[in-house]
């Protein structure tokens, strides 16, 4: 299986990544990618040890795999992919949204459910298996842009002022097909191997150009990443931006100038059906939200762990109204993590053989996804009050001759050194107030879309009303005018 070092050194192979108007060259020689393409080279360490239990047999390729990519048959099987996507997810504590699992996790659906993309014409259904397998047997890093990038909302492309600002065909050839336009958001591209681009968005019968699905590699030419402003090069140390300076993950816009997509990388052409069916027919979409939700259940577990700490440190936690806040916290993280457990629990084995993950209850959570966040963040923000606020300007103050010995006497707490406390607080600002914590309270609550598209579309479809309803009118079919008792 492939190791941290041979992702790394792959990453260098001549990808278009453009920063303040220039190409970035080597990623891993630049602030703005090297740490947090370190932080993702250690997942795949965690995965190539077997001691670690992210392994198994995968039949598709007769070999080891990473079990995070596998297609879960049975309920034993879909309880040790979460143990898997569970262990990367500690390990960066919830803080890498996009991590290989995410899109692989899509793949692994797709790959056992090939008959969906199925074509009279070209073999995509072969694609999709055979893409699965490379996926499988090289352990890759996947980025995925499936979102249209926003020039209007209010229409699809075919309405749009201009041609191609959607990735799309602009015509077929014998060696593929030719494609110009943009997409968004690809979350670690600008690291990862591959992008898988397509549109989740649904299209109308005037957009059949732009439902397209493929992957290809980064390095492609023609394809160009424009990432949003980095925070890791404004970390000053780990010390005073521990998440930021590991953790910021790179977004793109995706932008493609005419670039030929080999047939055998094809998977939908013009196809606005199959389109809507690759994520909903093949189960993908409740697997790869499923993963989502373990990681989101991580990241809000560790925050809680800091909310914690910081009542310890502050001698607040006795206080009633504190304890009322842990409790509240404490009510919302566990609800995530329930959520999980019971999508889990009440999964289904679908037609193909693989076991989906409760819809019902997976999508309750991430119905309330967009208001669980920014409320745990407003908790811990009441918790640290001023306290983060009253910080060192950078670690060089905790250092120095001329500054340590006032950090040391005015900047600590009963017990608790002046570095252990401004080491929390430094943390906690991380979390709450850097430009690292606001991009990942947008990030968080759109990730899965905008809240009414997650809960109208997805939680309020799966929830199971029908069947609710139709005990109700069991029930008030039960009784009627006629049947109150004479006298009463």
């Amino acid at each position: 299986m492939r190791t941290g070092k041979e992702y790394l050194k792959s990453l260098n192979d001549g990808r278009t990544v453009i920063l303040d108007g220039e190409v970035v060259g080597n990623v891993l020689e630049h602030p703005a990618f090297a740490k947090v393409a370190h932080t993702m080279s250690e997942l795949f360490d965690i995965a190539a040890d077997p001691a670690n239990g992210m392994q198994f047999h995968s039949e598709e390729i007769d070999g080891p795999a990473n079990r995070t990519f596998a297609a879960p048959r049975t309920q034993e099987e879909l309880v040790l992919r979460r143990e898997a996507i569970e262990k990367w997810a500690k390990h960066t504590h919830g803080w890498v949204g996009r991590s290989p699992d995410h899109v692989g996790t899509f793949f692994a659906a797709f790959g056992s459910h090939a008959d969906v993309f199925k074509n009279e014409e070209r073999d995509f259904a072969g694609n999709v298996e055979r893409y699965y397998k490379k996926i499988l047997s090289e352990n890759l890093y996947l980025s995925y842009a499936i979102i249209p990038p926003q020039v209007s909302r209010a229409t699809t492309a075919s309405g749009w002022e201009g041609e191609y600002l959607q990735v799309g065909v602009v015509r077929e050839t014998e060696e593929g097909i030719i494609v110009r336009g943009s997409q968004m958001l690809a979350t670690g591209a600008a690291i990862a191997d591959e992008v898988f681009v397509t549109c989740i968005k649904p299209l109308g019968p005037d957009d059949v150009d732009f439902a397209v699905s493929f992957a290809i590699p980064v390095a492609t030419d023609g394809l160009k990443l424009y990432c949003r402003r980095p925070f890791a090069p404004a970390a000053t140390s780990d010390f005073d931006y521990p998440l930021t300076s590991h953790y910021d993950e790179p977004d793109a816009l995706v932008v493609f100038d005419d670039v030929l997509i080999p047939w055998d990388r094809v998977f939908i052409n013009r196809n606005i059906d199959t389109l809507r069916r690759q994520f909903f027919d093949t189960g993908a979409h409740a697997l790869g939200n499923w993963q989502a939700q373990i990681r989101f259940s991580t990241k809000l577990k560790f925050i809680a762990s800091v909310a914690r700490k910081v009542t310890q440190v502050n001698g607040t936690d006795k206080i009633p109204g504190v304890q009322e806040k842990l409790g509240e916290l404490a009510a919302i993280v566990q609800s995530v993590e329930s959520a999980v457990l019971a999508a889990e629990y009440t999964a289904t084995t679908d037609d193909a053989g693989m076991r989906v993950p409760g819809k019902s209850a997976l999508y309750g959570a991430m119905g309330l996804q967009s208001e669980t966040y920014p409320r745990v963040i407003s908790i811990l923000r009441d918790l640290v009050g001023g306290g983060v606020l009253q910080l060192p300007s950078s670690v060089a103050d905790m250092t120095s001759s001329v500054t340590r010995p006032d950090m040391e006497r005015y900047v600590q707490s009963p017990g608790v050194s002046s570095e252990e406390r401004v080491k929390l607080f430094k943390l906690a600002w991380d979390i709450i107030g850097s430009e690292f914590a606001g991009r990942h309270q947008q990030y968080e609550m759109f990730y899965a879309g905008a809240p009414f598209v997650v809960r109208g579309a997805y939680t309020y479809r799966n929830y199971g009303y029908d069947a609710l309803v139709a005990e109700l009118d069991t029930f008030l079919g039960s009784y009627g005018i006629d049947s109150a008792p004479e006298g009463i």
